[in-house]
């Protein structure tokens, strides 16, 4: 009896090797196609640097408004000197021999992953596959696209719109006497463990798509957690130490969260959901 309970589980170790190893692999070949790349992937998270970003035009476009309407209060600020400011030229600054090396190594691991980012869930669906009905089997193809499609575009939401509000208030406490002075590693891993954060975010819709067509959750149990949901993301985001980094972590996170439900519950399997309404009613099912 314990021989047969050994057995499947070594295959499954075999298996999961075997899936690892696929995973490693396309690592590396992602890696060596964004490897020529990295540079300009560098010179892209760099930007906000110059404090030149969507805010500062959003921010112009308010103040010009504000010279429109209300004059005085324009002048007695001088918030003129804002529409003028021009961008600052700031540097990333290393100190260590081979350090930017290794950052470009990071980035184009990081660059890599998300490329091949459709060969390695599907190579995790491969390995949870045998437990799935054929029914269920038969969704390998919106799983992977959905999965990298939205990971994508969490780590695009981070670059775009997220990463530059950091820089930008981080650069605000810019005065006489105090000037920023970032370290190119620290910069750049802060702001690639934040694409992965944001991509992971982005994925959670996507499992819960895929834990109700199975049957594990559904609308009910998602709803009746929801302020577990927010204490969870709560203690997710307070490992970041800056407290404007860990509230553009929580909610997200939660948002992330209730779109969650709503898969669940137009998505999840109808018997499971007409169950959970008529238990929460007090029929019997």
């Amino acid at each position: 009896m314990t021989q047969e309970k050994v057995l499947p589980f070594i295959e499954h170790l075999v298996e999961l090797r075997k899936r690892l190893i696929i995973i490693f692999i396309a690592l590396v070949v992602g890696m060596g196609i964004s490897w020529n790349y990295s540079t300009d992937v560098l010179s892209f998270i760099e930007k906000p640097l110059t404090g030149k970003t969507y805010l500062t035009e959003i921010k112009k476009n308010v103040y010009a408004e504000v010279k429109v309407r209300f004059p005085a209060l324009y002048n007695h600020y001088k918030l003129d000197r804002e529409i003028t400011e021009n961008s600052k030229e700031r540097r990333l600054n290393y100190s260590a021999p081979l350090e930017p090396f290794f950052v470009q190594c990071k980035i184009s691991l990081i660059a890599g992953f998300i490329i091949v980012l459709p060969i390695i869930f599907y190579q995790v669906w491969l390995f949870i596959a045998p437990a799935m009905t054929f029914r269920e089997k038969r969704m390998v193809v919106p799983f992977v696209t959905s999965a990298t499609v939205t990971f994508c575009l969490g780590a695009l939401f981070f670059l775009i719109v997220i990463w530059p509000v950091i820089i930008n208030f981080s650069l605000s406490y810019e005065m006489e006497g105090l000037q920023s002075w970032f370290n190119l590693s620290a910069y750049v891993n802060f702001c690639l463990r934040l694409i992965l954060v944001f991509g992971l975010i982005f994925e959670l819709p996507v499992i819960a798509l895929l834990l109700a067509r199975m049957g594990l959750i559904n609308y009910g149990l998602l709803a009746r957690n929801r302020k577990y949901a927010l204490l969870a993301s709560s203690i997710v985001s307070a490992f970041h130490a800056d407290l404007i980094t860990m509230f553009v972590i929580m909610i997200p996170l939660y948002l992330m969260y209730e779109i969650s439900i709503w898969v669940a519950l137009i998505f999840g399997k109808k018997k499971v959901v007409a169950l959970t309404a008529n238990l929460q009613d007090g029929q019997p099912s």
